[in-house]
């Protein structure tokens, strides 16, 4: 048997139409079994003794209707080892519903709120989906901020009772890859790590700067003075420019910016006037520290 012990969230984000799951597990890999989602449809999360084809057949279930509470029924209607299984479910609408069997192991539990619901097994106690349940409600910010915040609250007050190894976000929206292809928003993952909440917030840090346009638009930095000769250095020391460090952005500076950019899987970042992202900045900022 495989238990997956962890605690996760399943959410919706009303406002940008956004399904999310978040977890962490001291599980390796625990973001290649617990989540699943679909745009439009829901999301769930199944766990302790994970029967992964939940994730499928409740998507299957709400697409036809089915509220969230009803899918879990039906998931756990013939499942003889439904006492061993935890799930939590989303539906379209935002209703949430969650299912903790009576042998999953101690602390075990859910709490169900508004366009959420918290879940977890061999916790510290009580108080980690207390504390998820409040930092969701709380938090402001995209539904990517409050799933990290959600996490975060439930680490603190002790998480996982075992101890930490993997931790993953799976967000969808319509269009939601970064070429409108499928509605994969926001998929990332630390399988194998002694901290994988710091981790994955630093792996969300690049696959924002290379995939997501969630800049605020007052955010820029204009290309010039000494933000200029920043970034000539940078482009200097990465081998994208040869010419002198001045604060002038000439054509030459714009070609070997924009190749920067590209080279660093950085399009959506790209610009087509003199200002730059204030989030491109800053990790230019963090590049001219390391050197």
């Amino acid at each position: 048997m495989k238990f997956i012990m962890t605690f996760s969230i399943v959410a919706y984000d009303p406002k940008n139409n956004e399904w999310g799951v978040a977890i962490q597990s001291k599980f390796v890999a625990v973001g290649a079994i617990v989540p699943f989602a679909k745009a439009g449809v829901g999301a769930i999360a199944t766990q302790a003794y994970a029967n992964t084809s939940y994730g499928p057949k409740g998507l299957s279930l709400l697409k036809e209707g089915l509220t969230a509470e009803e899918t879990i029924e039906k998931l756990i209607e013939h499942d003889d080892l439904k006492e061993q299984r935890q799930v939590g479910v989303v539906d379209s609408y935002g209703n949430t519903a969650s299912f903790t069997g009576k042998e999953c192991f101690d602390w075990a539990g859910h709490i169900i709120g508004k366009n959420h619901a918290c879940q977890g097994n061999i916790l510290a106690s009580e108080r980690v989906v207390s504390a998820m349940s409040k930092a969701f409600l709380e938090t402001k910010g995209d539904l990517i901020e409050k799933l990290f915040a959600t996490l975060e609250a439930g680490q603190e007050q002790g998480g996982d009772k075992r101890g930490r190894e993997s931790a993953a976000i799976l967000i969808v929206k319509e269009k939601g890859a970064y070429d409108g292809g499928t509605d994969r928003y926001i998929d990332i993952r630390v399988d194998e790590h002694p901290n994988p909440l710091n981790e994955l917030r630093k792996v969300f840090e690049i696959y924002d700067m290379c995939l997501l346009q969630r800049d605020d638009p007052n955010d820029i930095i204009k290309l010039e003075g000494d933000v200029m000769k920043t970034v000539k250095e940078i482009l200097k020391i990465d081998g994208f420019y040869e010419g002198e460090i001045t604060g002038d952005y000439d054509n030459k500076t714009k070609e070997a910016f924009r190749n920067w950019l590209h080279t660093n899987n950085f399009e959506v970042k790209e610009r087509e006037d003199d200002y730059m992202w204030g989030s491109v900045y800053r990790f230019i900022i963090k590049l001219k520290e390391k050197n």
